[in-house]
């Protein structure tokens, strides 16, 4: 397994379908000023739709998110000749970063309108497009706002169902949803990384089917120091640097670190 990693920012993904890269000491995810820090930056753009009379609930849209970003790595156009591929190759050779805004209305409408994939939850909807420069965004989503990205769940949130992949919050930082959403992204990203073709094509094949959970606090430091993928964050938004935000239990993972896989 990899050591942990850092935030807003990660490692090439690979050009050719099935090829796993490794997560070593150059990742993305790491504090360290090192020579990604060199390559032009881009950010990939995630967008929310969250309107006035019927917003998205909170947890729907984290899960719809992280799937959104596995839809983005797994689509053909992001990998070898693709339409997308330029792009994706550029923003994992540098550090790897997602932006969350929110859009209704006609600036939804707009938004859809532009090259990328609408993922659907059950009460939420979340588009990806693919990375742009970070200074480069379309017209259309440079406007876009960043903030009022507050959701709240309609009530309890329900354990996550047997089997499924787990992205675990830490319990101890308070994100907004937004953030939160960005998080979840990097930790569906870390455990891809880690998957076999195989286990990538059968994730697939499930739609992503994921959770995403607040750990409970008594369990936070086992997850963290399990083996399991890290996301570690870089500090540009809400929460210091370093923080760990994420852990990505993924059930194929965790079988190879208790030796049953």
């Amino acid at each position: 397994m990899s050591s942990p990693h850092t935030n807003e920012t990660a490692d090439v993904s690979p050009d050719v379908p099935g090829e796993v890269p490794a997560v070593g000491a150059d990742s993305p995810f790491r504090q360290q000023h090192v020579r990604r820090d060199e390559a032009p930056q881009f950010v990939l753009p995630l967008v929310v739709r969250i309107e006035k009379a019927e917003p998205p609930a909170r947890t729907d849209a984290l899960e719809t998110a992280a799937r959104a970003v596995l839809v983005l790595l797994s689509d053909e156009r992001s990998h070898g000749e693709g339409e997308w591929a330029g792009a994706v190759r550029d923003w994992q050779d540098a550090r790897i970063r997602k932006v969350v805004r929110r859009a209704r209305g006609a600036e939804w409408r707009k938004a859809e309108a532009l090259p990328g994939v609408t993922v659907h939850g059950g009460s939420s909807q979340v588009r990806v497009f693919p990375p742009v420069p970070l200074d480069g965004w379309p017209k259309e989503l440079a406007k876009l706002q960043v903030s009022g990205t507050d959701l709240d769940d309609p009530g309890p949130v329900p354990p996550a169902g047997s089997g499924l992949p787990v992205l675990w919050l830490n319990p101890d930082l308070g994100m907004s949803a937004g953030k939160a959403m960005a998080q979840a992204g990097h930790g569906a990203q870390l455990a891809w990384w880690e998957l076999t073709p195989a286990e990538r094509t059968a994730w697939r094949d499930s739609g992503f089917a994921l959770a995403v959970r607040t750990a409970p606090r008594e369990r936070w430091a086992e997850l963290g120091g399990s083996g399991l993928p890290v996301v570690r964050d870089a500090g540009f938004t809400e929460i210091a640097p370093g923080s760990c935000t994420v852990v990505a239990d993924h059930p194929a993972l965790r079988a190879r670190l208790d030796g049953t896989a």
